[in-house]
């Protein structure tokens, strides 16, 4: 007998998992109460650290996505939209999380939305879950060779690392103290890496830091509802706007000599200025120890929705895996789709980046080492405060169980494929 014979959906058998309902789950967070609900909108307002935040109140009918411009199977998604079909199955209504105005740019980097998935760069969730709330760790897509260029201006006469002797690199510092500084942890991690593979050390050159204001998403005009990520992209011209990168003009204008950058990702585009010339590239080596930058990309959500609405996540997975199967077939499909959100050249540059990704998201040994590496960076230079077990973060049994679903949902498709029907020609 099935579960729907017997009385029970999928969704309620997987709810039992977690032993906890929906309305209870949204008292247990306090995030609703009866003075917001007079005000008439669904804005919950929050001090953290110093500045006011903003999300719309929990409603488990609901389920909002977030992600980063890299490559991910929720980028090729959010064009497909295979994981909203997912979740119609649920009855659950599925969108961006910028998609409704009480909502501001923070819940991505740290995670204050209980009903959201987060699928994008490293060194954010890290932080989260080691400083801010606990989560669970979904999924990892990892793109083998991006570990970091050094960049100098082409006109000096500067060639290898050895040449950067007493020179100066430039390093950015976020004044926004609430979310990660994921752009210069990415950064000094890269140069350390380049001087140790040259035989160098810190000591060998001066870092320069580059304190700027993060905060381009409080602009009012940044916080109008946004359907898609690519909106947000496409409005900022994300390849040629240098607010992307900015650490540019001043190597450009001679305050630095050298910058880093990410390897093929910002660096074509970078060196296609004609101004700009990589001196060092991590993705060179075949140590994939080196290749930490910022990625994995990895899927998290909240221990809230993983131990009280399990089949939420597994929707997310099941969504993930369908669009993963269909980008590793259809790569340059997928290639144009990506082009839009990422930082390669172009289209071509973008298939030439993702032809040997695997673009199903998974929890191997080798990537789990991976996050580790840059969970210890972290702390080892201060970025977070607390310590966690990576293998202990990981959620394993949401991506087996979505696994299981497809393949049953596949079986049962065949099998009614066979079965003869009354339909046909007569005589």
């Amino acid at each position: 007998m099935t579960m729907e014979e017997n009385g029970v959906t999928r969704r309620e058998a997987l709810m039992s998992i977690g032993g906890v309902a929906a309305g209870a789950a949204m008292a247990s967070t306090g995030v609703i109460n009866s003075a917001q609900a007079a005000e008439g909108d669904r804005a919950v307002k929050k001090d953290i650290k110093g500045r006011m935040t903003s999300t719309i109140s929990l409603d488990w009918n609901e389920v909002y996505y977030t992600n980063c411009p890299l490559v991910s199977a929720s980028n090729v998604d959010q064009e497909l939209g295979w994981v909203h079909e997912e979740y119609l199955k649920l009855g659950v209504d599925y969108a961006y999380f910028r998609s409704r105005r009480e909502t501001d740019f923070y819940p991505h980097y740290i995670h204050n939305q209980d009903n959201l998935i987060r699928f994008g760069g490293l060194f954010p969730p890290i932080q989260v879950h080691a400083d801010y709330r606990r989560t669970r760790m979904l999924g990892l897509t990892h793109v083998p060779h991006e570990g970091g260029c050094l960049l100098v201006r082409a006109k000096d006469n500067l060639f290898r690392m050895s040449d950067l002797k007493g020179k100066k690199i430039g390093i950015t510092k976020s004044l926004n103290t609430l979310k990660n500084d994921w752009w210069r942890i990415q950064e000094h991690q890269g140069i350390l890496a380049m001087l140790r593979m040259n035989g160098m050390t810190e000591k060998d050159v001066k870092l320069v830091d580059f304190p700027y204001p993060d905060d381009w998403y409080e602009d009012p005009k940044m916080l109008e509802p946004l359907y898609n990520p690519t909106q947000l992209w496409l409005q900022r011209d994300h390849k040629h706007d240098l607010a992307f990168r900015p650490l540019e003009t001043a190597l450009l204008e001679g305050k630095v000599d050298a910058i880093y950058t990410q390897s093929k990702v910002f660096q074509h585009l970078q060196e296609a200025t004609g101004e700009i010339a990589a001196i060092e590239d991590l993705s060179r080596y075949p140590d994939w120890r080196l290749q930490v930058a910022n990625i994995p990309a990895i899927i998290t959500c909240t221990d809230v929705m993983a131990e009280e609405h399990p089949e939420l996540v597994v929707a997310f997975m099941k969504g993930m895996i369908r669009v993963g199967r269909w980008s590793n077939a259809h790569k340059r499909a997928a290639a144009v789709i990506l082009n839009k959100q990422t930082y390669y050249l172009d289209e071509e540059d973008t298939y030439q980046g993702i032809k040997h990704v695997d673009m199903v998201p998974n929890l191997s040994a080798q990537n789990l080492a991976m996050v580790k590496i840059g969970k210890d960076f972290m702390l080892e230079h201060g970025y977070i405060k607390n310590d966690f077990d990576v293998n202990e973060w990981a959620a394993p049994e949401f991506l087996a169980q979505a696994g299981k679903e497809l393949l049953e949902d596949a079986v049962e498709k065949k099998v009614e494929e066979k079965l003869p029907t009354m339909q046909g020609r007569l005589g």
